[in-house]
């Protein structure tokens, strides 16, 4: 199978693959066609306990799988206030099937008293939540917002939101498999290893290994060559961030430009689709 293939049905069946008897010869479209419409009902039973795809927990998982994981967003969007959310997310993650991602943002302020930019006043640092499976996600952001109409065997809308919307989430599956991709790289020796996010801007990866390295990573799963201008932004956002960086990891679906294969800067690490290899 080829690697970008493997990625993109690791996207929709990631962590229920020993559940199913997949025809890995037919195209991506016509699997998902078999799975999520001919046999709906057979997967809906992989949804564990069966009480999820009820609500409130319904909505919350939709809201995860359809936002940016932070916590204000998803309360909102799953219209469930605060006490309650956090109460129904830890039930979910001793279920397994999500996790919390803290947030590694400096407080704004220096001191209790200091007054903050009016723009900043409403702003608030969070963790994020995702799921743990690939499955999970693509069921709650792909299939169940469509459940009534795919247990009637009706698919035009479900097909019309995956046409759409499935390269994001090819490319939040990439993201994660590069972080794995650059722990591997490092012999398993990153401390940290995730997203960053803070009031400026938003970052694929920030990792720090044993002896204090700081690594600042950005992923495209795009059918385009990343150029040099890719590696200009991610510095420039780092500087406006205020992140000390030792090494820049780029990791690019379709490779890189001439200019960026031939650069002879020690601090700057590709990574190609092949080198996904070593996570096989």
């Amino acid at each position: 199978m080829e690697l970008e293939q493997a990625i993109e049905l690791f996207s929709v069946f990631g962590g229920v693959e020993e559940s199913l008897e997949l025809d890995f010869f037919d195209d991506v479209e016509s699997i998902i066609r078999f799975n999520f419409v001919e046999q709906y009902k057979i997967l809906n039973e992989l949804i564990s306990p069966s009480y999820l795809i009820e609500a409130p927990y319904r909505f919350l998982l939709i809201a995860i799988a359809r936002g940016d994981g932070r916590l204000s967003n998803i309360f909102r969007k799953a219209r469930v206030g605060e006490s309650l959310g956090l109460s129904l997310l830890d039930e979910l993650k001793e279920f397994g099937m999500i996790e919390f991602e803290a947030s590694r943002e400096a407080p704004l302020k220096k001191y209790p008293n200091q007054k903050l930019e009016k723009s900043l006043r409403s702003y608030k640092i969070e963790a994020k939540i995702r799921f743990k499976n690939p499955f999970h996600r693509f069921w709650f952001g792909f299939v169940e917002p469509y459940h009534k109409e795919l247990v009637s065997g009706k698919s035009r809308r479900f097909f019309e939101n995956f046409e759409q919307h499935f390269s994001r989430l090819h490319s939040f599956v990439f993201e994660q498999l590069s972080q794995e991709l650059l722990n591997v790289h490092y012999n398993n020796q990153l401390i940290i290893n995730g997203n960053y996010w803070d009031v400026h801007s938003e970052f694929d990866i920030w990792a720090k290994d044993k002896k204090g390295t700081s690594i600042l990573g950005e992923c495209k799963y795009t059918n385009r060559h990343v150029c040099k201008s890719e590696l200009s932004k991610l510095r420039q956002k780092a500087e406006k961030s205020g992140l000390k960086v030792d090494i820049f990891a780029l990791f690019s679906k379709n490779g890189f430009s001439n200019e960026l294969k031939n650069s002879k800067d020690k601090n700057l690490l590709l990574f190609e689709l092949e080198d996904f290899r070593r996570l096989l």
